[in-house]
């Protein structure tokens, strides 16, 4: 039954659901899953159909690319065309969490996620049933289970009052625990800086990173 919510909670319906998601996203259709921060609509990060049907759904266009969530830190070493020490840095410190990283992707992947300029958010999201779906279909193109310009949901009933029956599989995982979104850091220029401030703070960043809260929140080239 297309736009189905599975209920999480319950251990067979569990199981039913994440094999009715993982056959979805493997034949190119679009699930919702929770995260840790918000629900997220989802699908196999390599199906460029499937990615545009996503961005359909969402009423946006490619000028907002998708970003790409990872079961592991080990997957992400063959989506990135390099591995400085401040990205491995991040990785140790927030994954799986709430934290984005904007890097500069491989050469000749072959995906379309938008008008991405040579880059990829990526990030390992802290839900079992999240790190499950990922692990069974590998890397997927996932973004806020809203419309554009709607409330992000926190639940899989909010999701689907949005979404309908554009999505295949809903899983319910019961309300998101952050309930806002990731921060986003963008290492693919010459320094660090935060695209946007949520789940975890400058603060936290700048310790790891060994920078001033400040100086992360300037964007290269800007005065303070």
């Amino acid at each position: 039954m297309q736009g189905k919510i599975y209920d999480c909670s319950d251990p067979q319906e569990r199981a039913a659901g994440m094999a009715a998601a993982v056959k979805s996203a493997k034949s190119g259709r679009l699930v919702v899953t929770p995260t840790d921060t918000l629900y997220g609509i989802g699908c196999d990060a390599f199906d460029n159909e499937a990615v545009a049907n996503l961005l359909a759904a969402k009423g946006r266009g490619p000028d907002m690319p998708v970003p790409v969530l990872v079961g592991s830190w080990d997957t992400v070493r063959g989506l990135v065309a390099t591995y400085p020490e401040k990205t491995q840095r991040l990785v140790e410190a927030f994954w799986p969490g709430g934290l984005s990283i904007v890097v500069p992707e491989a050469p000749s992947l072959p995906w379309n996620l938008g008008d991405t300029r040579g880059t990829v958010m990526l990030r390992m999201p802290l839900h079992p049933i999240a790190i499950e779906l990922l692990r069974e279909v590998g890397p997927m193109a996932v973004s806020s289970a809203n419309i554009s310009g709607q409330t992000p949901p926190t639940t899989a009933i909010a999701a689907k009052q949005q979404l309908g029956k554009a999505v295949n599989v809903y899983l319910d995982g019961g309300e998101a625990a952050i309930g806002k979104p990731s921060s986003i850091v963008d290492l693919s220029g010459p320094r660090p800086y935060i695209l946007r401030e949520g789940a975890i703070s400058a603060e936290r960043l700048g310790e790891v990173l060994g920078m001033d809260a400040a100086e992360l929140r300037t964007r290269p080239g800007e005065g303070r």
